[in-house]
């Protein structure tokens, strides 16, 4: 019987160490609008934004006239990097531009070993240094708004902070009953990955991005190798802020500036987007992936098992284990306005992303690895 208890007593433990000692992940205390530096600056670097873009016209005006309307005293301009749109991407943002500071450029055909996203940045890049290179770069999706000052929030954070590199996660689009199931648990799932701070700690090794905004100091990305040095990446806003933190420190943190615009069709898609860099999170690693269901199973689906099926008042510890679990989705819930409910659900949402992890790794076995708008990025290795 003893067997029994440590094995309701394990997911406890381990609750309790995620809890107290993965430096606070479950908190949203990383959050530009909470811990905004003064916007007092002698003077405004000149910015350039560059936004790679396939296939977006169905959001791409108002993402580049969010970029375009930015209340920014310094020098401003964007470039948007057509990568082989067929739906009239290009043409829809070429006629936003009256002031002059919007460059719509196609890139030439991208060559083995880049994927198409880090192809069309590094086109950008290219166009932007090419005459009085800017001070920084602001990459940027092409699905992502952003109110109008953000810019100024994130060259006063770089500025005053000395970061190389400062990113947001937007915030995702949440609004349908699935978006509600599985969008905040997958905001929740990346900071237990790699929580904030620790991130924005410059002594710790953790390091990451969020891809859909990062504000990037052009000398830093330069001496890192530039974007050469993660062409390949799947998960290229975390290879990127690994190599940045290289050069100096970094800072991530959630908003409530920078929104996600295109919603969510369904599970399938949610299931696609998650599917499609999940295995490649693992290092396309067998071993790693076992290890991880298993992990999952234990973390997330043994407390509500145990709470409910486990014997001899050994079901206590997974009761306790379940709200504690519960307990530490509430922020995240909370900052996307949802119920603190939603907590006693992640055991079944967990299960849900276990599934997609799964299926990440038999797409890339069946050699459609990285899927994204028609492409495969990540071929099985023979």
């Amino acid at each position: 019987m003893i067997w029994l208890l440590l094995l309701g007593i394990l997911p406890l433990l381990i609750w309790l160490y995620l809890l107290l000692g993965r430096g606070l992940y479950w908190l949203t205390r990383e959050c530009d609008d909470r811990q905004g530096p003064s916007l007092a600056l002698p003077q405004w670097p000149s910015v350039t934004a560059v936004v790679p873009a396939r296939n977006e016209v169905d959001v791409i005006a108002r993402t580049i006239g969010s970029l375009l309307a930015q209340d920014y005293p310094g020098a401003f301009r964007v470039i948007l990097v057509d990568d082989e749109s067929d739906d009239g991407t290009a043409a829809t943002a070429s006629a936003l531009d009256g002031s002059g500071r919007l460059t719509v450029m196609t890139g030439p055909k991208r060559p083995v070993g880049w994927t198409g996203k880090l192809w069309a940045v590094s086109q950008g890049i290219a166009r932007a240094t090419e005459t009085d290179a800017p001070a920084y770069l602001w990459l940027t999706d092409a699905d992502i708004a952003h109110a109008p000052e953000t810019l100024r929030h994130l060259v006063a954070r770089a500025q005053h902070d000395k970061r190389v590199l400062v990113s947001l996660m937007a915030k995702l689009h949440c609004t349908s009953w699935t978006e509600r199931f599985y969008i905040p648990a997958f905001v929740y799932f990346f900071k237990m990955l790699y929580p904030f701070a620790w991130v924005n700690d410059p002594a710790a090794r953790t390091a990451a991005a969020a891809g859909g905004c990062m504000l990037v100091r052009r000398a830093a990305l330069e001496a890192a190798g530039g974007i050469a040095q993660i062409r390949s990446a799947i998960i290229d806003d975390c290879a990127l802020g690994r190599v940045l933190k290289r050069q100096g420190p970094v800072w991530l943190g959630l908003t409530n500036r920078s929104v996600s615009i295109r919603p969510y069709a369904g599970a399938p898609e949610i299931r696609r987007m998650v599917a499609r860099s999940a295995y490649a999170q693992l290092g396309y690693s067998p071993l790693l992936l076992l290890g991880t269901l298993l992990g999952l199973a234990l973390v997330f689906l043994a407390p509500a098992a145990w709470a409910v099926l486990g014997p001899s008042g050994s079901w206590v510890a997974g009761a306790v284990a379940w709200a504690l679990m519960a307990i530490s989705f509430v922020p995240m819930a909370q900052f996307y306005d949802r119920s603190p409910l939603w907590g006693l659900a992640l055991p079944a949402i967990a299960l849900l992303y276990a599934l997609f992890t799964l299926d990440s790794a038999i797409q890339h076995w069946r050699g459609r690895g990285g899927m994204w708008k028609g492409r495969v990025q990540a071929m099985r290795q023979a």
